[in-house]
């Protein structure tokens, strides 16, 4: 009676909503006339177990249907630049396990859990303005696993460009932290013809060159809203670099960043003369180093990406089979991506494009209203004093407006 397709999409519905259980589609199902008729528990299930029993094959057919529909959002308004680059955010992130479930393992923070990795596509128009962002690929992993694992990296990379439009692919710039300064994954982004802009760690080589670097190399560096940021410089050192610099892809750049650290930091023993030293590689060219610096430093949106993914079910994985969880997985990312495609297209030119979703349920889903059916036509009735009532109403004709 009920559509597999249809109970997966009711599932991410519930979970967008602020579900963080199967057992939560009761939320969906108490709502027949907006959401039509929803599987009972049992039925969930077994719809969960049957994927379960082959994950892969329904990963990845979940998967083509994000992938669909994400083009099809992406062909009415792009939440990325038109001619630009498309950032691509690669980080892991740990979840907590609270009970033995399969195959959670201890964490490096001395936690008990999982430690799936992650890829999303950061929103950023023409004119610059941030956006949200969209998950584009998960995998999930035990609590022990390597956040520098240049295997999982590609795989994840690899499933994040199937998710991208195809004319979108070729101009992706792969963005991380040190976990990412890896040969063997930039050897891979370089072999696809891509950009990066990842993390390195201070060591051998690196610090030989910065003890080289001459003191006129410093050049003041930029916020992001292009004014130079008071107490921070940044220098390119790839032409100091010793001989025993090796194994990189060609035209591979190696750029330091210095700052004074905020009253109370630690300095750590990578800092020189009172200066946080941090360092990044680039295979970009043409960028001045402060535009080049911006664009690494914006890398931290990805953790708001992630905040936001744990707030659409990704906090705790729910089930006791591993393979169920890749599912839900699956289920989080897809719930992301219906509030953020909402935001997208709904709210264009708003404020609430770029809410986080704690906030978009607070103001817009979570609202008291009734629904009446009158004269053949259905009405969603809003008490008029709700702040956001105008928000809601005009979203509404946005979305009615796209075919």
């Amino acid at each position: 009676m009920h559509d597999p397709g249809k109970i997966v999409l009711d599932l991410a519905v519930a979970v967008a909503l602020g579900g963080d259980c199967l057992a939560d589609v009761a939320v969906v199902r108490a709502q027949p006339e907006v959401f039509g008729p929803v599987a009972s528990d049992p039925t969930v299930s077994r719809l969960v177990e049957s994927l379960a029993a082959d994950a892969d094959e329904a990963v990845t057919a979940i998967r083509a249907a994000r992938a669909a529909a994400r083009a099809r959002v992406w062909s009415h308004r792009s939440p990325v630049s038109a001619i630009g680059q498309v950032v691509v955010d690669l980080d892991a992130t740990l979840v907590t396990a609270h009970s033995e479930k399969e195959q959670a393992a201890p964490t490096f923070k001395r936690g008990f859990g999982f430690h799936p990795m992650l890829a999303f596509v950061d929103h950023a128009g023409d004119d610059g303005s941030p956006g949200t962002g969209e998950p584009l690929a998960a995998m999930l992993r035990p609590g022990n696993a390597n956040a520098n694992n240049a295997a999982d990296q590609i795989t994840v990379l690899d499933a994040a460009l199937g998710q991208l439009p195809e004319d979108t692919r070729s101009r992706v710039v792969v963005r991380g932290d040190a976990g990412s300064g890896v040969k063997a994954f930039l050897a891979h982004v370089h072999d696809l013809g891509l950009g990066f802009s990842v993390g390195m760690n201070i060591r051998g080589p690196i610090r030989d060159a910065i003890d080289a670097l001459p003191k006129q190399a410093w050049r003041s560096a930029m916020d992001a809203d292009g004014q130079p940021r008071e107490g921070a410089q940044v220098a390119e050192v790839t032409r100091w670099l010793p001989e025993t610099f090796t194994g990189w892809p060609p035209r591979t750049r190696i750029i330091i960043r210095r700052e004074r650290p905020h009253p109370g930091a630690q300095l750590r023993i990578t800092d020189i003369d009172g200066w946080r030293l941090t360092a990044f590689a680039t295979n970009t060219t043409g960028w001045r180093l402060a535009d080049l610096e911006v664009r690494h430093r914006l890398r931290a949106r990805a953790e708001d990406r992630i905040r936001g993914l744990k707030d659409t079910g990704l906090t705790n994985l729910p089930l006791q089979s591993f393979a169920k969880n890749q599912i839900w997985q699956e289920i989080a990312q897809l719930a992301h991506e219906l509030l953020t495609w909402t935001q997208t297209l709904a709210w264009h030119d708003q404020p609430a494009r770029c809410w986080e979703p704690k906030r978009l349920r607070l103001r817009l889903l979570a609202v008291a209203g009734r629904v009446i059916t009158t004269g053949r036509r259905r009405i969603l009735r809003i008490s008029q004093r709700w702040p956001w009532a105008d928000l809601l109403t005009s979203g509404h004709q946005e979305l009615a407006g796209y075919p």
